[in-house]
C-alpha cells in the first residue's frame, strides 16, 4: 500500500506549521521547533524537494519578521548561509534513523536519542561556530571565546529538539499501537519512505 500524495502533503504542511509557530524571533511563547522539523522531515521524507521546501520557509520566516516585523536582524550575518549545512545534518540524522530503526523498541529508541544528539550536536557545531567566527559580533574571538559560548547555549539548543522529536515519537508509536492494522501499516510506510 502507497502513501497517498494528500497524506505526504499533510505531514509536510504538519511539519512547516510547527516550524512557522514557534520559529525563533518572532514568537515566544514556544521554543524553535525548527531543528526537531528538519530532523522529522529527514526521517519521514526521502526527497530533497521537502528539505528545500522547509529551508526556503525557514529563510521567508527569518526574512519577514526582520524586514517587516521588526524582530532584529541580530543573527542575519555573512554566518546564515551556513544554515542549509547545519539544518542538512539535522536532515541527515532524520535520514540515517530511518534507515537503521527496527521496531518499536528500546532498541530504536536508544538509536533515535543517539542519532538525535548526533545530529542536533553536529547542526550547533556548525551554526554556532559560524555565527561566533564569521558574523562579525564577537569582537576579538577566541578559540577560549568560542568555547565559552558553546558551553554557554549548547544544552539550550539540545533541549528542545529533544522534546519535540519526543512528543512526534509517542504520536508516531500511539498511531502505529492504535489505530487500525493497514492505517498502522500507511504510517509504517511513510516512515520508511
Amino acid at each position: 500500500m502507497k502513501i497517498s500524495f494528500i497524506q505526504r502533503i499533510a505531514l509536510l504542511a504538519a511539519l512547516a506549521a510547527a516550524m512557522f509557530a514557534t520559529r525563533e524571533c518572532h514568537v515566544g511563547a514556544l521554543p524553535d521547533a525548527s531543528w526537531a522539523v528538519f530532523f522529522l522531515g529527514g526521517f519521514y521524507f526521502s526527497t530533497s524537494r521537502a528539505f528545500l521546501l522547509l529551508m526556503a520557509e525557514a529563510i521567508a520566516i527569518d526574512y519577514v519578521a526582520t524586514q517587516h516585523l521588526g524582530i532584529s536582524s541580530y543573527c542575519i550575518s555573512p554566518a546564515y548561509v551556513f544554515l542549509l549545512p547545519a539544518h542538512g545534518a539535522l536532515w541527515f540524522g532524520g535520514r540515517w534513523l530511518r534507515g537503521h530503526r527496527s521496531g518499536l523498541g528500546i532498541r530504536s529508541v536508544s538509536m533515535l536519542a543517539a542519532s538525535l544528539f548526533v545530529a542536533v550536536s553536529t547542526c550547533f557545531l556548525v551554526s554556532n561556530g559560524s555565527f561566533y567566527w564569521l558574523s562579525g559580533r564577537a569582537a576579538t574571538p577566541t578559540f577560549a571565546g568560542w568555547a565559552a559560548n558553546f558551553g554557554h547555549w549548547y544544552f539550550a539548543f539540545l533541549s528542545a529538539p529533544f522534546a519535540y522529536v519526543g512528543m512526534a515519537a509517542v504520536l508516531h508509536v500511539l498511531a502505529v499501537s492504535l489505530i487500525p492494522a493497514r492505517a498502522a501499516s500507511m504510517v509504517d510506510r511513510l516512515a520508511s519512505r
